[in-house]
């Protein structure tokens, strides 16, 4: 059974298409991978069907009745509620049948025997709802949903307002996972989640009977839970029956087979062009040639998919720092709060290091103390001789309205137009992207904008906070690569094993240090 239908899709931004005829669906129990580069339209799809945007052209049809849920990374939560107001606000429909129920009850005083019965009728119709929707082990829900992704850690009673991005995140997964909609549509969820939370999530959607569509470019994750590949490319919506490898297999074959074709009809073209040049002046010959001239005119081109730019990372070496790169003594980092206990922490040149663990006990607070951005609680930080620092910031919340050029521009005065416009190609950026304001583009194209920048600054201390957030299959290759090849010093924080252990000369445990309770 179909539980989603899309017809004849199209959709642009300006000059710039994303999808050209596009037709999808989505059936009963089917776990959809969602997949394509930076900017060829995934979340712009997403916002599509959940009438979020309207298409230029084309049909959205959900079955009857099917309740859907979205998380949206995006979503703004209200200050002033809890964790637990939040994930409570996942039965508002519930409170709103008691609500119900309780009015009929206070009627029942007033009412005729008739009406008292006809009453008593529908208070059985919503007590059996309320009853078979678990109403009555809510708090029992929301802790064991909150427990999996690690909410209990933070505080059910924090308010949302001051929380991280990872941990907002949590709280909208939680949220969607008990509402248990009869379709899940997940935006890139393992963002800003730890790795033990990514499991539990990874066995949560293995056992989910519902159909779900799932963006992600952590294939590890993709493959371990998904059965069908839609793959976007060049305007296009692809359907594979398997997993993101036999994707590959398949898709490959099909793109050398394309290609030997293209290859092929190129060859004919050409000979039937140099025949009829040759031929058609002459009287003995010239029907052959009209008639060659004809199945060129009727003949169906083969073309090839412009290949996209491939981002090409190599950061600047500045000169050589000193021999230490930060010492910390007695540190203890936080806010209001403590979130360590005192650091001895001693970085040196050539270092490479990943700092672990799960969100909110102060990854990203730590990096901030040593760079000298917020002030420790107490304790000391000395920071060593000759440091130039490239900083990458999980997020950015300014609302941008540079173009891409401004932006580097901006940060590269002395840039001639053509030196901007090839640093921010060298990244993946199309010329379209390119000309775009940074607020218009995806999350993974606005990544590589910030990247662009970072390469093009004289380094010897990379310090990376979740870099590969966002960042499609071949970017975050590249950057890997980039950052085995890098001279200098990195400090790096990621929750992507596969990422960063082939780069790092160390991993610190951050959960050895924290005063967080797990």
């Amino acid at each position: 059974m179909s539980v989603l239908t899309v017809k004849n899709l199209s959709h642009g931004f300006g000059d710039r298409a994303i999808f050209n005829d596009v037709s999808f669906r989505l059936l009963k129990g089917e776990h959809v991978g969602l997949i394509g580069a930076n900017g060829e339209g995934k979340s712009t799809f997403m916002n599509i069907i959940t009438g979020k945007l309207q298409p230029d052209e084309g049909k959205v049809e959900w079955a009857k009745n099917v309740r859907v849920g979205y998380l949206d990374q995006h979503t703004v939560l209200q200050q002033g509620l809890s964790i637990r107001d939040v994930l409570k606000g996942a039965f508002q429909y519930l409170f709103n049948i008691e609500a119900e129920m309780n009015g009929m009850y206070e009627k029942m005083g007033e009412s005729s025997p008739e009406e008292l019965e006809k009453l008593l009728e529908e208070v059985g119709v919503l007590q059996d709802t309320l009853t078979n929707n678990d109403f009555y082990v809510i708090d029992a829900k929301v802790e064991e949903i909150a427990r999996g992704l690690g909410l209990d850690e933070i505080g059910l009673d924090r308010d949302v307002h001051d929380l991280s991005g990872g941990q907002r995140t949590k709280v909208l997964l939680a949220k969607l996972l008990l509402e248990k909609p009869e379709i899940l549509l997940l935006d890139e969820p393992t963002n800003y989640l730890d790795e033990q939370h990514i499991e539990w999530l990874k066995r949560y959607l293995q056992e989910y009977e519902n159909a779900f569509i799932l963006i992600s470019h952590d294939i590890p994750f993709l493959n371990s839970v998904i059965n069908l590949i839609y793959h976007m490319e060049n305007q296009e919506l692809n359907r594979y029956v398997g997993d993101y490898e036999y994707f590959q297999h398949i898709h490959e074959a099909k793109k050398q087979q394309l290609e030997a074709a293209y290859k092929r009809q190129q060859q004919e073209i050409s000979e039937l062009k140099d025949f009829v040049a040759r031929n058609k002046a002459r009287v003995s010959t010239r029907n052959m040639a009209m008639s060659r001239q004809k199945k060129l005119d009727k003949m169906d081109v083969i073309e090839l998919a412009r290949e996209k730019p491939k981002p090409e990372f190599n950061f600047k070496d500045a000169r050589t720092s000193g021999k230490l790169i930060f010492e910390s003594k007695q540190l203890v980092i936080g806010y209001d709060e403590p979130l360590s206990r005192p650091l001895d922490l001693r970085m040196e040149r050539g270092q490479k290091i990943a700092l672990v663990g799960a969100n909110g006990i102060g990854k990203t607070t730590l990096l901030k103390s040593i760079l000298g951005e917020i002030k420790p609680i107490s304790g000391t930080v000395e920071r060593g001789e000759y440091l130039h620092i490239g900083y990458f910031e999980q997020e950015v919340k300014s609302n941008n309205n540079n173009t891409c050029i401004d932006e580097v521009w901006d940060e590269f005065p002395s840039y001639s137009m053509h030196e901007v416009r090839a640093a921010l190609a060298k990244c993946g950026l199309t010329t379209k992207h390119i000309e775009s304001k940074v607020s218009v583009l995806s999350g993974g194209e606005k990544a590589k904008v910030r990247l662009c920048k970072l390469i093009n600054n004289e380094t010897n201390l990379l310090v990376l906070d979740e870099p590969t957030n966002h960042l499609d299959v071949d970017a975050k290759d590249e950057l890997k690569r980039a950052l085995k090849a890098y001279k200098g010093s990195i400090l790096l924080i990621s929750h992507e094993p596969e990422f960063y252990r082939d780069v790092v000369t160390e991993v610190w445990n951050c959960e050895d240090w924290t005063t967080k309770v797990f």
